[in-house]
């Protein structure tokens, strides 16, 4: 019975817009931008500053109010470099917050908990950062995901072929753009 109600609201679900997200309440990890390469976290009452100064990172805003619905590749240098449209969980799938670490990358791979009937790989460019199995992969960016960062498919080989297996994911639900607006400006011109 809960997975049919499971595939249910998951089919209402995928097509919402950011606009038709419901803002859910905090759980577990907060993480925000403080700066262009320094992230407050906080968990319970305890806070903690993490730099990423001199490390390659990908950013996820998520797609929720608040937040951007992009995602925007920083190199160690500190140069935001690239940038797309991305979207993440449905409400009840919801995107971690935090900030990871990719472990594994897959070219083709479809995925174990939510495989495409057709049999056709439906998580190609696959950066999984969660053991949980959340990852950064091939998406559509008009559907929201089961929790997965959903990468669209003119962006994400650029992103794979950059990442390595150190490459930290930082998943935020506030916005990143004001960090990266400028470095945006010179790679994308004044539109």
């Amino acid at each position: 019975m809960f997975k049919i109600l499971l595939i249910c609201m998951t089919f209402l679900t995928a097509g919402m817009t950011s606009e038709e997200v419901e803002i859910l309440p905090q759980i577990g990890t907060e993480t925000m931008p403080i700066a262009k390469t320094i992230f407050k976290q906080i968990k319970n009452d305890s806070e903690k500053i993490i730099d990423l100064t001199g490390k390659n990172f990908i950013v996820v805003s998520v797609r929720e109010r608040g937040s951007d619905g992009r995602f925007y590749a920083v190199d160690s240098d500190g140069t935001v470099w690239w940038s797309g449209p991305v979207t993440s969980g449905a409400p009840e799938f919801r995107s971690p917050s935090g900030i990871f670490t990719i472990f594994q990358k897959k070219r083709y791979h479809m995925s174990t908990l939510w495989p495409d009937d057709s049999g056709v790989n439906n998580m190609d460019y696959m950066m999984k950062f969660t053991k949980s199995g959340h990852a950064l992969h091939k998406g559509s960016v008009d559907w929201m995901s089961h929790g997965c960062i959903h990468i669209d498919p003119k962006d994400v080989p650029v992103i794979y072929n950059w990442s390595t297996y150190k490459t930290k994911v930082v998943i935020t639900r506030h916005t990143y753009m004001p960090f990266a607006k400028e470095d945006l400006k010179k790679i994308y011109g004044k539109r």
